[in-house]
């Protein structure tokens, strides 16, 4: 009877190592927390940092955008503009080749008064970012800021430079508003050449007829 309640009392012992202790459950449950905590932690920065960061280009970006309105939103208006600008130009142009070195007092008053209107409105331009600029002689062409109209051949300037200044361009901010228009010289070197040659064969006495 005795070995048989032993037996019983064995068979009725929990099993320890199978089950652990509260202590430890409570342990590992932390522990997974903690790590589950500190993943969702790190999500929420980078999504923050990101956040900011998509802020931060949104803000430079409508900073430049308001810029380039402020500069360029007179673009269409200067177009119109300059149409004006050129009409006066010319017109000065003809009257001082006419009439200025023989001009009396009066007309000369007006002249000058033409030319400080001139001026003026190109110092209006330049406040609103409209700048006038005009290509000089043998620069090279460069077709960002010039406009062909016709070629001229000239020994005297490297091909491909500019000759003549037909109408001056615009800038405005760092775009063009209106190429200049210009001719373009040929390879002049050549034209000189290829005319001396022909010269030169006019020149050339005819030859004897062979004596029979």
């Amino acid at each position: 009877m005795m070995t048989d309640t032993r037996r019983a009392d064995t068979e009725a012992e929990p099993d320890t190592a199978a089950d652990p202790a509260p202590a430890d459950r409570g342990e590992a449950t932390a522990g997974a927390l903690i790590e589950t905590l500190g993943r969702e932690a790190a999500d929420l920065k980078d999504k923050l940092l990101r956040t900011l960061a998509e802020m931060e280009n949104l803000r430079r970006r409508t900073e430049r955008e308001i810029a380039e309105s402020r500069i360029y939103g007179v673009a269409s208006f200067a177009r119109d503009i300059l149409a004006v600008a050129d009409n006066m130009d010319r017109a000065l142009q003809m009257l001082r080749a006419e009439l200025k070195e023989n001009a009396d007092a009066g007309v000369k008053a007006l002249l000058d008064g033409v030319e400080l209107t001139e001026r003026e409105l190109l110092k209006v331009l330049e406040k609103h970012g409209v700048r006038k600029f005009e290509p000089q002689p043998r620069e090279k062409f460069d077709p960002n800021l010039h406009q062909a109209m016709y070629e001229v051949p000239d020994p005297t300037l490297p091909a491909g430079t500019v000759a003549q200044v037909v109408q001056a361009g615009y800038m405005i901010g760092e775009r063009m508003l209106r190429p200049a228009l210009v001719a373009v010289a040929k390879s002049g070197q050549k034209v000189a050449a290829d005319s001396m040659a022909n010269d030169n064969a006019d020149a050339v006495p005819p030859r004897p007829d062979p004596v029979g």
